[in-house]
């Protein structure tokens, strides 16, 4: 097959593979240093060198001035003493995903893995593992496909540089970076290394997802955009395997796999796309005190998002000892009760011509979740698989669901049944549309599928 140069007109020939579009469901991971402090959120590396910033204050109070105690110091309190990849493979299966994206390494600067090009990593200091090569491993072993994240790019611009800070110490620098003026552009030095260590993530681990953080949009990177994308896409030539790029800006849509942070888009989208959020609404790794989505908000977010083409790339931050907090564990388990019956209405599906209906309309683009309004039993979505089109419907009625999308012009309906119930439902279609009256019990909890036969 023709290889991949790094031009953008080169790069459009890449084919979202089919693995990806049916998997659907996948689970994210932050865990790193910034789990210890376990205060705010996973930015608490930057913000507790930022004089405004609460974690700022809060730190010089917990732990001390900047100077003597700076996010260095958190590292040898990273103990992962009681991680174990099975229990959290069992648990990623139990929620139905069909892929896992670890954070290979984050803004802090400490790589989760063995990087050659430094000895801050979780391999060589705090727990002294290589995180993601030992989940790497159980993963692949239970036949699920396997990613990692970079997030690298923005350690450049990440840390506040004062003098009574430890950022500006050059002994520290293998984690801070070198010491820079504020607005300077990564350098030379900088960019080799990004390099460097984007193609050891590549060639180490064979990702079949490579999910990419902002950062990488700034100007400088620009020619490392394209040479990511050819390298990467040859690369999988050779493995000849299907593979995910997930960008956020800066890429054509037909190059790579466009990734949505904690947002969703309004109408269904040509291009195949993801939403990456969390199960925790505060933060995307652990912190005290935190707050969780229902499981109930969960399922809808994976229903409205492959009803528009794309998956959902749902996030759990583990505490620094290696367990999973009750909130993320509650979460997973009630998505996976949920696609138990339902799944077939998920997995290996495709959008019809129209993503859905319903009074409830979902704000468009990224961050922002928290204006989403809660779906009705009027807000209905619709996939396909084969011969059969699937309405699933976001609530309960008191009596019947009106799906209007379903009027006898979209084509006769030659049967109706509700995955998960063994009752008979009593069904009419009208030039108006498909009345369905619900059955007597439900089948599950969060959102009710209708398999229904159309014909054309």
């Amino acid at each position: 097959m023709e290889r991949y140069e790094p031009t953008w007109e080169s790069l459009k020939r890449y084919t979202v593979p089919e693995w990806y579009m049916d998997a659907k469901l996948g689970i994210f991971i932050h865990w790193g240093v910034y789990s210890v402090p376990a205060f705010d959120n996973e930015w608490y590396p930057r913000n507790m060198y930022l004089r405004d910033q609460a974690a700022f204050s809060h730190h010089r109070e917990k732990w001390g001035s900047q100077s003597e105690f700076g996010y260095k110091d958190f590292v040898p309190m990273f103990k992962a003493e009681r991680w174990n990849p099975e229990a959290w493979v069992d648990l990623f299966e139990k929620s139905g995903a069909r892929y896992i994206v670890p954070v290979a390494e984050h803004h802090d600067g400490f790589p989760m893995y063995d990087c050659a090009y430094t000895e801050w990593s979780a391999a060589k200091m705090g727990p002294c593992r290589d995180i993601v090569t030992e989940l790497e491993r159980v993963v692949r072993a239970r036949g699920l496909k396997f990613g990692v994240s970079s997030h690298r790019a923005f350690n450049w611009r990440y840390y506040t540089r004062e003098e009574d800070f430890d950022t500006t110490n050059p002994a520290f620098a293998g984690i801070y970076s070198p010491n820079h003026p504020k607005d300077e552009p990564a350098s030379p030095e900088f960019l080799a290394d990004w390099w460097a260590r984007t193609k050891e993530l590549i060639d180490k681990y064979r990702p079949d997802v490579l999910w990419f953080d902002f950062c990488w949009h700034e100007d400088e990177f620009e020619p490392y955009r394209r040479q990511t994308a050819s390298y990467y896409y040859n690369q999988a030539l050779e493995w000849d395997k299907g593979v995910v790029l997930n960008y956020k800006d800066k890429l054509p849509d037909d190059t790579a796999v466009f990734d949505v942070e904690r947002g969703k888009l309004d109408l269904l989208r040509e291009h195949y796309w993801q939403t990456d959020t969390s199960i925790s609404s505060k933060s995307w790794c652990h912190v005290e005190d935190d707050e969780f989505r229902s499981v109930t908000s969960l399922v809808h977010d994976l229903v409205d998002i492959v009803s528009k083409n794309g998956n959902l790339l749902l996030n759990v931050g583990p505490k620094p000892d290696g367990t999973i907090p009750q909130g993320y564990v509650d979460g997973l388990l009630g998505i996976g009760e949920w696609l138990k019956p339902n799944g077939e209405a998920i997995y290996g599906t495709r959008h019809w011509r129209s993503y859905g209906e319903g009074p409830t309309r979902t704000p468009d683009g990224r961050f922002n979740e928290r204006e989403q309004q809660p779906y009705t039993n009027r807000d209905v979505r619709f996939t396909t698989k084969g011969d059969a089109l699937y309405a699933i419907c976001l609530g309960w009625p008191e009596r019947e669901w009106k799906i209007e999308s379903l009027g006898s012009s979209a084509g006769k309906v030659a049967g109706v049944r509700m995955l998960g119930s063994s009752e008979s439902i009593s069904w009419s279609q009208s030039a108006d549309g498909l009345t369905v009256k619900a059955p007597a019990v439900k089948p599950c909890d969060h959102a009710y599928t209708l398999k229904i036969d159309l014909r054309s």
